[in-house]
């Protein structure tokens, strides 16, 4: 495995960072040089991706397809294409953020531009590499069943009270919760070792390295149920349980609440994070065939006419002038300071420690 450090981390954002920011842009131009280009490939991990193709088709008489590829399988695939000199993707939106910080972009395999005249509305944290949309992962609960969160501290979590009665993904088939575990140790141990005085009413002790791990250690052992998506979502917000599950799950799911009558609700008071923001970074194969209108889909992307049928879904914007829907099923608007952002300097830290954690999980689950 590739090492990354934190500082060839910089060194890569530095190189990506200022020349795109004062070079002259004119997106008349851009498009212009589209327009001599062949088709592309965008391979996007949520199925909206089809239509953002589409609609980016119609918008500037460009061809470009959608297909949805899950995060792993991008990263996977980015790779195996440029080392084959075969690339059928030129655009991935929502890669592997370990995968791509520590192996795609370092290597060369891909490249992130930011569009210098939306620059400004894009935090420069989210700019190198540019994170088109946050994905929220929420601790959820069923609203039918209780009046407000019954959680209030991540340490309940750990409990006779819930044992076995929290649901999620799988951290060893989902490495987003593997790399969300060390964004909390690398980053927030200190609110992790509070949050357990405030629930416990004394300090921590314990043998494990930090906080967060001693939390994992004691959350695994207490046999949280793991399944897919549409199993947790269920599991936390059917209705007519007489004993629903707690759990985290995507924003996106709240959707299902009108569609499948769902019960679901944000966990807005649970200390120390409401949950967290996976980043879906939006990069460019180098070998594309289509550089200038890759770039030009990434711009759309950046865009409300790009990117609105994600927003739908509780996922925000990299730019920030693009305010989420007020009828946006989770209500996350009004709670992103409480959700975990990841840092992309460490994410290479993120994937190094992937094993680490995944391993923890694996000793101390019980079913």
């Amino acid at each position: 495995m590739r090492k990354y450090s934190l500082m060839a981390g910089l060194m890569l954002a530095a190189s990506m960072g200022g020349g795109a920011m004062a070079e002259e842009f004119n997106v008349d131009a851009l498009i212009e040089a589209a327009r001599k280009e062949p088709p592309i490939t965008v391979y996007g991990v949520s199925g909206r991706i089809v239509d953002t193709a589409e609609a980016f088709s119609k918008t500037y008489g460009l061809q470009a397809t959608g297909k949805k590829v899950n995060e792993a399988g991008q990263a996977d695939l980015v790779i195996r294409e440029f080392q084959a000199g075969n690339v059928l993707g030129d655009v991935s939106l929502g890669m592997d953020a370990g995968s791509a910080v520590a192996q795609v972009l370092p290597e060369g395999i891909a490249e992130s531009w930011t569009p210098p005249d939306l620059a400004a509305d894009i935090a420069e944290g989210l700019r190198n590499p540019l994170v088109v949309i946050s994905d929220p992962q929420v601790w959820t609960y069923n609203t039918e069943k209780y009046d407000a969160c019954p959680v209030k501290n991540i340490w309940e979590l750990t409990e006779p009270t819930w044992k076995g009665k929290v649901a999620m993904l799988d951290p060893l088939e989902k490495p987003l919760y593997a790399d969300w575990f060390n964004q909390l140790e690398t980053h927030h141990d200190a609110a992790i070792a509070k949050a357990y005085e405030d629930h416990f009413g004394k300090k921590l002790e314990t043998d494990e390295p930090s906080a967060t791990a001693a939390w994992v250690k004691a959350y695994a052992a207490n046999g949280p149920l793991i399944g897919d998506s549409t199993v947790v979502s269920e599991a936390i917000g059917a209705a007519a349980q007489a004993e629903p599950f707690f759990g985290i799950t995507a924003t996106a799911k709240y959707r299902d609440n009108e569609s499948k009558g769902l019960k679901l609700g944000l966990c807005d008071t649970i200390q120390p994070f409401a949950g967290f923001l996976y980043p879906s970074y939006g990069l460019i194969a180098a070998k594309s065939d289509s550089p200038n209108t890759a770039k030009l889909f990434i711009r759309f992307l950046m865009t409300e006419e790009g990117i609105a049928n994600q927003m739908v879904d509780g996922k925000p914007s990299g730019n920030g002038k693009l305010a989420l829907p007020a009828d946006e099923a989770s209500g996350i608007a009004g709670h992103m300071d409480q959700l975990l952002t990841f840092s992309a300097s460490t994410v290479g830290d993120d994937f190094d420690k992937r094993q680490d954690w995944q391993d923890l999980w694996r000793v101390n689950y019980k079913k």
